[in-house]
């Protein structure tokens, strides 16, 4: 579901998306009669997870309020090859004027939807949870936050204002793991909490200062069976265990097996390719 923020966000994302395709006025559509009415539809040329209704609503709204859009697959369903997304009829200007910018919103959100599909398919059986990262496009971190939840993931912090996650160069500047979750908790305030450690000893660390939950970071498969039992031996004052670095569709089976509780990726949001998309216009 979209957030208000999120929905707050979509109308001047569009504006800025059709100033930077449009400008001034869209000089070949203005070849075409003004009175010329079509229809087109959007196909799916592959397999993929959809995201992005919102958007391509909104930049035809921007356009033209008279067009109407109807969909056959909307966010979070599953289209095949060549499937028809949805239905599209409206004065012809205003469509052609906003293939490319809806397009753009459309194939880049499907691709990250599809992407942490593909992830979160991969640690079906185990406790793992997918997140994503701040490794969004930049302008696109709602849109595409939403998008990693229509494909199965789930969302980490928005950005640095909603939670502490506490990494090297903090602990450096604090002086130990101990002396940063302290003013951390000291802060107060119930926003997430959250460590990174690089070893055994600094998980250890973590988990005797009373760490919520604890990032491992480029730890071993070994590493982090090793970390989830030593987390387990805590009991009730254990933390959250969640893994990161080198995550691919390769070892995300292996990771999620050893236990842990979420597992942590910017391939869903940075390492995308754009669902491949067509908008096809039909005259009468």
């Amino acid at each position: 579901m979209l957030s208000d923020e999120t929905k707050a966000s979509i109308g001047p994302g569009v504006a800025a998306a059709l100033a930077e395709d449009v400008g001034a006025g869209d000089l070949t559509a203005s070849l075409v009669d003004a009175d010329a009415v079509v229809g087109a539809t959007i196909i799916a040329r592959e397999a993929l997870v959809l995201c992005g209704e919102a958007w391509v609503e909104e930049v035809f709204r921007q356009l033209d309020e008279h067009i109407v859009i109807d969909w056959y697959i909307g966010d979070g369903g599953h289209a095949e090859t060549d499937d028809v997304i949805c239905k599209i009829v409206g004065p012809a200007r205003a469509l052609l004027t906003g293939e490319r910018t809806a397009l753009n919103f459309l194939q880049t959100l499907s691709s990250t939807a599809t992407t942490t599909a593909a992830f979160t398919t991969a640690v079906e059986g185990t406790r793992a949870r997918v997140l994503d990262t701040r490794k969004t496009i930049p302008g696109l971190r709602l849109a595409q936050k939403y998008a990693v939840t229509c494909g199965g993931g789930v969302n980490h912090r928005v950005g640095l204002f909603d939670a502490i996650l506490i990494k090297e160069n903090h602990i450096k500047s604090a002086g130990s793991i101990t002396a940063a979750l302290q003013r951390a908790q000291d802060a107060g305030g119930e926003v997430l909490v959250e460590v990174e450690v690089e070893n055994h000893h600094e998980l250890l660390e973590a988990l005797d200062a009373g760490a919520a939950r604890v990032l491992l970071d480029n730890f071993s498969i070994d590493e982090l069976k090793e970390a989830v039992a030593t987390n387990e031996g805590y009991g009730i004052v254990g933390a959250e265990l969640e893994a990161s670095g080198n995550v691919t569709l390769d070892t995300i089976r292996e990771i999620a097996e050893t236990g842990v509780d979420y597992i942590s990726t910017g391939a869903l949001t940075k390492n995308i390719r754009a669902a491949d998309l067509s908008m096809l216009f039909r005259i009468d």
